[in-house]
């Protein structure tokens, strides 16, 4: 799961922005080469030139390290690659004094644009998800979830698979804040919100609805299975110690779970959601309530 806080998101960003910006002169300076019939630089015809210009020195050190997991990383690699390798072919076609095809030369040109592209989509990607994350916890904010719900639907509706949407809110977060302070009630709130994260797969997804109230989703999972699933989070989140300036601060919270229905829609089972937490609420806290179609919130699991 690619999942980064803001400040490496913009660091990610600039990065790879510079790393845009040393390709463009690399590209410049080699066609000044061909076209002034400059002597070449032995590193572009070194059979590892991808890994010896400016923009692969970023990308097979920094841009390994810090993107890793995410799915362009293999693509942006095998165009760099085949790009180099076609530069390769033209510089010492040009220096042997050879004319260079048009063919030739429209597969560089080729290899440049898809390199520039993956790179482009990259840099788009990265924005996006700096976009729609909260700045505070670092999980997804609600102006994503929506778009996310409608695609979980779909597949719901087409019986691809079963999905589910939870509703978590912290217990007496109010009372957190006024006797800790608002910076302890930050750190509960992150505690809380990186703990899910790293509790739930890879492709579940977990969002800061308002305050400290949280939605999540869960994909290929019955309402059944979700429920122990957010049982499971329940009970680590009661466990979990909190520590701030020398203070040890404990947090519970209550969930409430509901089907993604294809017979409603999303706002209508974020809604469902919603009436079982609040019925988990209304139950003590801590404790988790499972939406029943037919019979409205009915009693799951308490702690």
């Amino acid at each position: 799961m690619f999942t980064r806080t803001p400040v490496e998101l913009q660091t990610l960003i600039s990065n790879v922005e510079q790393a845009i910006y040393n390709h463009d002169r690399w590209f410049e300076a080699l066609v000044a080469t061909l076209m002034c019939k400059l002597p070449y630089d032995d590193d572009d015809v070194h059979e590892e030139a991808f890994r010896r210009c400016r923009f692969g020195q970023w990308l097979y050190g920094e841009g390994q390290r810090s993107l890793h997991d995410h799915t362009s990383l293999s693509a942006i690699e095998s165009e760099h690659r085949h790009m180099h390798q076609v530069a390769a072919r033209l510089l010492r076609t040009a220096a042997e004094g050879t004319p260079i095809g048009v063919q030739d030369y429209e597969l560089f040109t080729s290899a440049v644009k898809s390199l520039r592209l993956e790179a482009a989509t990259l840099k788009r990607e990265l924005e996006d998800l700096l976009s729609h994350i909260d700045a505070l916890t670092g999980v997804n904010s609600r102006t994503s979830l929506l778009t996310v719900l409608r695609e979980l639907h779909s597949l719901v509706k087409r019986k691809v698979m079963p999905c589910s949407v939870v509703m978590m809110d912290l217990d007496h977060f109010k009372s957190t804040n006024d006797a800790y302070g608002h910076q302890a009630g930050d750190r509960v709130l992150i505690s809380s919100a990186h703990y899910v994260m790293q509790h739930l797969r890879p492709y579940d997804k977990v969002f800061r609805y308002g305050g400290e109230e949280f939605v999540i989703t869960l994909q290929d999972v019955s309402p059944e299975v979700a429920l122990t699933v957010v049982d499971h989070l329940r009970e680590g989140l009661a466990k979990m110690p909190i520590h701030y300036n020398e203070m040890l601060i404990g947090v519970t919270a209550s969930f409430g779970v509901a089907p993604l229905d294809p017979e409603f829609s999303v706002e209508q089972s974020l809604d469902h959601a919603d009436q079982a937490l609040y019925a988990a609420k209304s139950a003590g806290r801590n404790c988790a309530r499972l939406w029943n179609v037919a019979a409205g919130p009915a009693k799951a699991t308490a702690g």
